[in-house]
């Protein structure tokens, strides 16, 4: 249920805070009061649209932040469990008993703070949350009702979703999506392969040409750099000789050459020792620098004897790193990516060249799949039809309890025939992820008339209260909520609204339920009476809300009956309503 909502500065209201109670919330007022405005609050906190124009004049800021105390179960734990938010719910004693911990109410703290810029923020218990993780828990919060709602029953899509809620067939339903999912990709994977043969050869050919021309380039990783710095020696190759040579000379001919120094300084040094031992660890030290220079003296006159500069390898080296560059930039910019562009082909090019082989393997997954739908789709539709029967009768005694006691009500499931039909596409009108039911709700008003479409038939006060019974039938029991009903009571009146007022009542006992309303008939139901009212102050319109005690709800009724001039009538009326 919902406990607690703040609203600041949204639309009128700059800060307001509502306390809701267990049972049927009745929130009344004058026309224009603010009333709608606290409903639309609400579904924004649910993850409802968000428009700038929601913002109070003046501010670019503002937040409404409910308090949610919700029933365990399941779903509700999964979800809550994979965002990380379901530990903090959880009992801190650790010695509580598992079956008291499940029935421990789960407390969630739902915050949205809104910006004219648009930079909007969601927290769950003052964690930052997402708009499709509130999507996901809007289900277990509230299921708003508004004015006009009732329009989108005559939608039939709105038919089969009504009929599965009621028949609890979600798991099913989900089944059947996969299935009919996994058919869809194999009949494209398919077609895909079926395209126009002229298109697949030249595909070939294309690869074919690639294939060929990487394979005989033989590109290496690291070759363009090694190609590079051939080059580069090539062209100083007159540079390194002196460089090479200069140094040999330096370390190992010149009369004063370093290796010549050293071996005179090892010698000293070991006169040294005779009369100081304490110079004795650098012997094998000066050593090991004699031995580095003598081998770096001899690679060095080596390597100078070796360089010669070759024009034919030079114009080999700039052949083959042109046609290196070329590959790098036709496949990719790099050596890496053109052998990975080898490797795409080559795997591409044995689809093409197997196409007929992999042409019947998908054939025959395809045909699996299919079979495998309609085999779910099949038991989707067993389901259907066993619930449309007991959906009819629970509906009917709803209308009954609004007023409607001739009214009839039927469930038209059609199905093609799965034994004729054996589509091979998927996606016909027939066949979708949703299954093969076709759902129609059928009504008749009044003795004498004939069953008929519901959109052709309902009147705007019938469809009113249909849209209440439809709705608390298909799903009120699935698990508590807070349901709102936003001036359910359009187009109604007297006695009508009196049996509305009862239905209501009546759904309050298992649901939390929210209901704005201009029917002193209905209003007389409440657990909570809420006044909504809005008034001047400071240049400035301001609305206001208070829960109204038994004198405070005798004047409103008796408002509401009359209109703004309150005669003693009129409360005597209000008081028999009360106690009635």
């Amino acid at each position: 249920m919902l406990s607690l909502l703040n609203i600041s500065n949204i639309a009128l209201i700059d800060e307001l805070q509502v306390e809701f109670d267990y049972g049927l919330n009745l929130l009344t007022g004058e026309t224009g009061s603010g009333k709608s405005i606290i409903v639309d609050a609400l579904g924004v906190l649910i993850g409802g649209r968000f428009s700038s124009d929601l913002l109070k004049t003046g501010s670019d800021r503002g937040f409404i932040e409910g308090l949610f105390s919700l029933a365990r179960n399941p779903a509700l734990e999964e979800i809550l469990s994979n965002a990380g938010l379901l530990a903090a719910n959880e009992p801190s004693d650790s010695n509580s008993q598992p079956d008291k911990q499940n029935k421990e109410p789960l407390d969630l703290i739902i915050r949205r703070e809104l910006s004219a810029t648009g930079r909007n923020k969601i927290f769950i218990n003052n964690q930052l949350a997402t708009q499709s993780l509130l999507r996901d828990l809007r289900e277990f919060l509230v299921d708003i009702h508004g004015q006009g709602d009732q329009q989108t029953l005559f939608n039939t899509d709105t038919h089969l979703e009504l009929l599965d809620a009621f028949a609890g067939s979600a798991a099913l339903r989900n089944e059947v999506a996969n299935a009919f999912r996994s058919w869809t990709e194999l009949t494209k994977e398919l077609t895909e392969l079926h395209r126009d043969e002229a298109e697949r050869f030249q595909l070939i050919d294309i690869l074919k040409f690639q294939i060929q021309e990487l394979e005989r380039v033989g590109l290496a990783i690291g070759e363009d750099a090694a190609l590079e710095d051939d080059r580069k020696r090539l062209l100083n190759v007159e540079k390194l000789t002196e460089l090479s040579v200069q140094t040999y000379q330096l370390i190992y001919e010149d009369d004063h050459a370093a290796l010549a120094r050293v071996r005179r300084a090892a010698k000293n040094l070991a006169e040294l020792l005779e009369y100081e031992p304490k110079f004795r660890e650098y012997v094998e030290a000066l050593e090991s620098a004699r031995a580095v220079l003598e081998d770096l003296a001899f690679e060095l006159r080596d390597y100078s004897e070796k360089l010669e500069f070759s024009p034919s390898r030079l114009a080999e080296i700039d052949d083959r790193m042109s046609e290196v560059t070329r590959l790098k930039r036709k496949y990719g910019g790099s050596i890496e990516s053109a052998l990975e562009h080898l490797a795409h082909s080559e795997d591409r090019l044995h689809q093409l060249e197997r196409s007929d082989e992999r042409d019947s393997e998908l054939q025959s997954q395809a045909s699996a799949a299919r079979d495998k739908y309609l085999d779910q789709a099949g038991k989707l539709h067993a389901v259907r039809v066993g619930a449309a029967r007991k959906f009819e009768l629970a509906v009917e005694r709803g209308i009954a309890e609004v007023a409607l006691e001739n009214a009839k009500f039927q469930v038209c499931v059609e199905a093609p025939d799965l034994a004729e039909s054996k589509p091979e596409v998927p996606g016909t009108p027939a066949m979708t992820a949703r299954g093969i039911d076709q759902v129609e709700f059928y009504f008749s008003a009044n003795v004498g008339e004939e069953l008929r479409p519901l959109a052709r038939v309902a009147s705007g006060g019938e469809a009113s209260r249909l849209m209440l019974v439809l709705k608390t039938v298909a799903n009120a029991s699935e698990f508590p909520r807070t349901i709102v009903f936003d001036e359910i009571d359009t187009g109604i009146g007297g006695r009508v609204s009196e049996a509305v007022g009862v239905k209501l009542k009546k759904l309050a006992e298992t649901n939390q339920v929210l209901c704005v309303t201009h029917q002193a008939q209905i209003a007389r139901f409440a657990d909570c009476h809420l006044l909504v009212e809005k008034a001047a102050t400071d240049g400035r319109t301001r609305v206001n809300i208070g829960k109204l005690d038994r004198r405070g709800r005798v004047e409103e009724l008796a408002r509401m009956l009359t209109g703004a001039r309150i005669t003693d009538s009129a409360r005597r009326h209000a008081k028999e309503l009360l106690k009635s």
